[in-house]
């Protein structure tokens, strides 16, 4: 029995989903459950059991070759633990040796959810086939990852390339993560909507006051709503510049729902990086959206589950994953 697929987790505040991932990116077997974020640590760790049991009860969980897992961070993969924001009773959590009582002794692979997504975009989507990529998620919070050398890069705890908490703004507001001036802070969806509703913004007779109505307005002229956007793309663009300075990047991705915002975010974005990433080494950086869409968590963790495990063939459909690169050990997180 060929050992080609990898068993993929993507753990979120909202859901907790599962799969079966063939070597062409496939999802061949899908679980899921509600993440109970606000109850405690072991409620929620039952419902990632019960995705896995319901992954390992199918026919195919023989051909598993290695099992990733793509959490909502911080993540800890040095030790295997996870401290979500989002899902308070997860603190320090150990969920890869929880995870290892399903999996056993399969390579299991632990990443930040903006690495995985990196990890997919970087296989599949709109970073395939390059060296140098920063893949980032634009949402209720600002994540990312990062390729080097044509190579996911997840560092030692597995959140290399968490763009969000960079900080861009020396004197500015007081981010949630100790720091000041984060990325997050000016250009995450909620702090789209609240700049503009401090500015004089008002939301329509619905009353929504996500960045999605924002973007609405702002398609319409509204210059309040505009001007919010503009300074999410100043601090996303000073961001990916300071990246791409440190470590030479060609692409940042950008995905998430912020980016749905479509040209009202990447306009001023390119705009605004023309400004920011002025050497010549890194003036032709460019801009594009994420293609994978929502199962990008599960498809990253199952890239990186791969190459951390170093198997041979990952993405290549005739051929098989369960042979190690004579080049890779098979690490587990833990």
């Amino acid at each position: 029995m060929p050992r080609d697929l990898i068993a993929a987790l993507d753990i979120g505040g909202t859901k907790i989903a599962g799969a079966l991932v063939d070597g062409s990116g496939k999802l061949v077997a899908r679980a899921r459950r509600a993440t109970p974020a606000q109850e405690p640590g072991e409620t929620v760790m039952r419902e990632v059991t019960a995705v896995l049991d319901e992954l390992s009860g199918s026919a195919q969980w023989s051909r598993v070759a290695a099992v990733g897992i793509g959490s909502a961070g911080p993540v800890d993969a040095s030790v295997g633990t996870v401290s979500p924001v989002n899902i308070p009773g997860w603190r320090d959590f150990p969920l890869v040796a929880g995870v290892r009582e399903t999996a056993g002794e399969l390579p299991l692979a632990l990443v930040g959810d903006g690495v995985a997504m990196t990890a997919a975009e970087h296989w599949q989507g709109a970073a395939r086939g390059r060296t140098g990529a920063l893949c980032m998620v634009v949402s209720t919070g600002v994540g990312g990852g990062l390729v080097l050398n044509g190579r996911l890069h997840p560092g030692p705890t597995g959140n290399a390339g968490h763009i969000g908490h960079i900080s861009v703004d020396l004197d500015g507001d007081p981010c949630p993560c100790g720091a000041r001036g984060c990325v997050e802070r000016i250009a995450s969806g909620p702090n789209i909507a609240r700049r503009a509703l401090e500015g004089g913004w008002r939301p329509g007779p619905g009353g929504d006051t996500s960045a999605a109505a924002v973007a609405a307005s702002a398609r319409t002229g509204d210059p309040v709503a505009r001007a919010s956007f503009e300074r999410a793309a100043q601090a996303l663009a000073a961001g990916i510049a300071a990246t791409a300075t440190l470590v030479e990047i060609e692409v940042a991705v950008v995905g998430g729902g912020v980016a749905g915002a479509g040209d009202v975010l990447f306009a001023p974005l390119r705009r605004a990086l023309r400004d920011y990433a002025t050497l010549s080494f890194v003036s032709g950086l460019e801009v594009v959206p994420a293609q994978m869409g929502t199962d990008a968590g599960l498809v990253g963790a199952a890239a990186a589950a791969a190459q951390q495990a170093g198997l041979d063939g990952f993405g290549t459909p005739s051929q098989e994953l369960g042979r190690p690169r004579p080049d890779r050990a098979r690490t587990p997180a833990s």
